[in-house]
């Protein structure tokens, strides 16, 4: 890889092979300073003591979190996030001060809030309009810490609405015409953005003063780089060349085990 942007491990993808808690430290025994999880507990609002947990092995390890979703719902059950769900918003709601108090406790500064599928019960002008509101709040709850509120497209997921690069500059274009809140991002996937049949390298040239946040995977499998066709280096090398300057995190299956799926990657740039 010939950027020399940073990079950060997704640790709710990659050393699954462990245990959760065991996962930071595998990751800095692999050479990485830095990782990233999906929200790590089973509901919104844990008991402090499982917080405490997650922060001591985050900080044990000698690793900066730099990013964490925001309570999701049931991600292998299919759901992908509360955001945009009425009957759930609450709990979206109340997840805010938990990630965010979490975020204050490690240094975090990207916080992504998946938008949620669309569902039954609820037309499409209700949900966005519950999504405005609750990246409002998300976003001024990150704001206290200075802290980015960050909005993925999303692929393999068929009633997830925000498919391309666009469809979330959308949304953030929604929430920032009604409110001050300057700290919404995209997240770029760069993996998400190919399978949805977006042109990644057009959505780099316009938009990559508005991506706060990259993540890869190579494409087809969602595997490490180099596993795939997809031009990863090219990409990465052009967000840097455009302004670039924040993480890039490896949300890859590893088609191996973690520790081998690293090869791509010299020692010396983890």
């Amino acid at each position: 890889m010939s950027h020399q942007l940073r990079y950060t491990v997704n640790c709710s993808l990659l050393f699954t092979e462990r245990p959760l808690l065991e996962r930071p430290a595998a990751a800095r025994r692999a050479g990485f300073s830095a990782v990233e999880f999906w929200w790590p507990f089973v509901e919104a609002v844990p008991p402090d003591r499982q917080v405490d947990a997650f922060v001591t092995a985050v900080t044990d390890a000698g690793v900066q979190l730099t990013g964490l979703n925001f309570f999701a719902g049931d991600m292998p059950g299919g759901d992908r996030g509360l955001v945009s769900w009425p009957k759930r918003s609450g709990e979206f709601r109340d997840n805010i001060d938990v990630a965010v108090g979490i975020g204050e406790r490690l240094g975090t500064q990207g916080f992504n809030a998946l938008y949620g599928n669309r569902v039954d019960g609820a037309t499409e002008q209700e949900q966005d309009d519950v999504a405005v509101e609750n990246l409002r709040l998300a976003a001024q709850a990150a704001a206290r810490i200075g802290a980015t509120v960050l909005v993925e497209p999303v692929s393999g997921a068929p009633r997830y609405p925000l498919k391309l690069a666009a469809d979330a500059l959308g949304v953030i274009d929604r929430v920032q015409a009604g409110y001050d809140v300057p700290n919404l991002g995209l997240l770029a996937d760069l993996y998400h953005l190919a399978v949805n049949g977006d042109d990644v390298d057009r959505v780099i040239a316009e938009h990559t003063d508005r991506v706060a946040h990259v993540q890869i995977a190579d494409n087809p499998g969602r595997n490490e780089p180099g596993t795939g066709t997809l031009p990863l280096d090219h990409q990465l090398s052009a967000l840097e060349a455009g302004g670039y300057a924040g993480w890039v995190g490896l949300e890859y299956k590893p088609s191996t085990t973690s520790e081998t799926s690293f090869g791509w990657l010299p020692f010396e740039r983890r």
